[in-house]
């Protein structure tokens, strides 16, 4: 086993494409972790949505063994984190297993709104930070303004470290940085058990497998663990590393990275941010590791397949992809207008865009998502209180005396040049202002209270917008509040289209609704008969578009003569078309409903 002052366990953190995944190919090729044969680019991306859209979206964790220039041997951990705002709390999860951090800067872009977001969480879990500046082999990059950007952050210009990520330029000088800047872990092997669950994922042979870095004590197969958060026992199969393959090992010490297995049958038993402890001879309660919160759902859509028959098929498919993802709920739905489908939970919309692909690729489901929303509670008029998260949930308004909204704490760091930018687009979604901070010369920190409902649809590109591409964002839920809130009805040829509905302020609900029916109305394809859109609070229409018939002109064939003859080709055309408005569907396309997502790009 190795001694703890010769392991070092990092992380890299990177805004989006700036080189994290190729730098960690190179640390695997230049430590021996894997072979050229095995070697493939963006190792440590496993899925393929991770590769095409350029992030990471579970952790991974690798071993490293490196030997330094004066031939000791070093053990490296290095876990590669998630960078979406969806994830912040996998991310501090992640860091909280480290020591050290990779602070990785494009040469050609700069400093971007994501690094810094993840810097100032590195930061305050008190990693030591290694500024390094990547693609320096490209033609447009420009070192010198890397550099006075980092300088602006608090750096100095002798820490700094030049790499080529795809060329391999300096990453042997950075591996020698990493031994002699990233503090070992302060750990002891004879302590009683303390580690840190920083990630799972669910393997059909062996249950969840469950990621952890040990700070105390040891781990080896037959011993009995507890999971303190959710205080259940088990006894360990079996314990091992990543290499970058799962690899069993005959323990785990104090200051290593690796996994345990369990016979856990679904990973809802494995909380990340937990403490594993002994279950003879656990820590006390006070010891436990800080920083743990319940992970919830925010968001809330129905999935419907497009073919009903594939309901069953469907039904199976999100049992396996909520078998890898704790965080992602689902329970049945019946719809009058899509029939049967399923209402789902996710973090966030990023988390709802991924799981959709992933069903529509991995199992090859067509899908119709109904419009977002958040989780309301409904104070109800004999004092009970009851949760809603979808639309058709919601009572009648006889029925119950207020709705609570969520609250979330927002942070916005931008460039103190679009601080009027954001301010703007803040209080456009009807946010209390708290506080405002100076980061370093340039950078600012906003503080608001925010409901949930304005930020989960179209807020973070928003703020990309009006920030040039440098702002960036987190939040964390603080409380419910009293709401002025109202159930907003889209109804097409008169009748109510159910997932089309969403819950919005008072306030908004005319501007929300005369921009969605003029959406709607250049959307929706022609049918033989003209069809309204109305957007309505109970009988109340607050808005109204008409979609004109398809026009087939049925006088064509008729060449002069009696004029008689083509007044009666079009009365019979009109009583056809008024047969058909009694009696006609309204086919409704997907871009309909993706259309309340992006309500705000008029």
């Amino acid at each position: 086993m190795t001694d703890p002052f010769y392991i070092r366990n990092f992380c890299i953190i990177a805004h989006i494409d700036h080189g994290k995944s190729t730098l960690a190919d190179r640390f695997l090729e230049r430590t021996g972790a894997i072979s050229k044969r095995e070697f493939k680019e963006q190792m440590l991306d496993s899925m393929d949505l991770e590769r095409e859209k350029g992030i990471t979206i579970k952790s991974q964790a690798v071993r490293m063994q490196y030997e330094d220039s004066v031939g000791d041997e070093y053990q490296f951990n290095l876990i590669d984190t998630p960078g979406h705002v969806d994830f912040t709390y996998e991310v501090s999860r992640s860091l909280a297993a480290c020591e050290g951090a990779l602070l990785l800067v494009d040469a050609t872009q700069g400093v971007q709104a994501q690094t810094l977001l993840n810097l100032y969480q590195a930061e305050k879990v008190g990693l030591k930070i290694i500024p390094v500046i990547n693609k320096i082999d490209m033609q447009s990059a420009r070192i010198d303004r890397a550099k006075i950007q980092l300088l602006d952050r608090g750096f100095e210009e002798e820490d700094m470290i030049e790499v080529s990520a795809k060329e391999g330029t300096g990453v042997d000088e950075l591996l020698e940085l990493i031994v002699d800047e990233v503090p070992p872990p302060e750990a002891e092997a004879d302590k009683r058990l303390k580690g840190l669950i920083f990630d799972s994922h669910y393997d059909s042979y062996e249950g969840a497998v469950v990621y952890t870095r040990l700070f105390e004590g040891r781990v080896k197969p037959g011993d009995r663990v507890r999971f303190m958060q959710k205080n259940k026992d088990f006894e360990v199969t079996s314990v091992g590393v990543f290499n970058p393959e799962m690899e069993a090992v005959e323990e785990l010490r104090a200051g290593e990275v690796g996994y345990l297995l369990a016979g856990i049958k679904t990973l809802d038993q494995v909380k990340i941010g937990d403490t594993i402890t002994g279950a003879e001879a656990p820590i006390p309660e006070s010891e436990k590791l800080p920083g743990y919160r319940e992970v919830k759902p925010m968001v809330f859509c129905g999935f419907y397949p497009h073919d009903g028959d594939r309901y069953e098929e469907m039904r199976d498919s999100l049992k396996k992809l909520a078998l890898n993802d704790a965080a992602f709920e689902f329970e049945p739905a019946v719809s009058n207008s899509l029939g049967f489908g399923f209402k789902c939970g996710f973090l966030g919309l990023l988390h709802m865009e991924i799981t959709r692909e992933r069903l529509e690729r991995e199992f090859g489901i067509d899908l119709l998502v109904t419009a977002p929303n958040v989780r309301y509670k409904v104070k109800m008029n004999d004092g009970s209180v009851r949760d809603v998260s979808y639309v058709g949930e919601l009572p009648d308004p006889n029925e119950y005396e207020e709705i609570r909204e969520p609250i979330v704490e927002l942070n916005c760091y931008t460039p103190d040049d679009h601080i009027g930018d954001v301010m703007k687009l803040c209080e456009a979604r009807r946010a209390d202002f708290k506080t405002m901070e100076y980061l370093d010369e340039t950078m600012v920190r906003l503080e608001y209270e925010i409901p949930l409902a304005e930020i989960v649809v179209d807020f973070f590109d928003a703020l990309k917008s009006a920030t040039r591409g440098y702002g960036s964002m987190d939040y964390e839920f603080i409380k419910y509040r009293e709401s002025d809130l109202v159930k907003l009805q889209i109804l097409l040829n008169k009748d109510p289209v159910e997932p089309l509905a969403f819950i919005v302020h008072r306030d908004k609900s005319y501007r929300v609704g005369r921009r969605l029916t003029k959406k709607l109305k250049k959307i929706l394809p022609r049918h033989q008969f003209e069809v309204p859109i109305q957007a309505s609070i109970g009988s109340r229409v607050l808005a109204r578009e008409t979609k004109p018939a398809q026009r087939k002109d049925v006088t064509a064939k008729c060449y002069g003569g009696d004029v008689t003859r083509k007044r009666k080709l079009l009365e019979e055309q009109k009583e056809g078309k008024k047969r058909l408005k009694q009696m006609g569907k309204v086919d409704v396309p997907q871009e309909a409903f993706l259309s309340i997502l992006t309500l705000d790009d008029d």
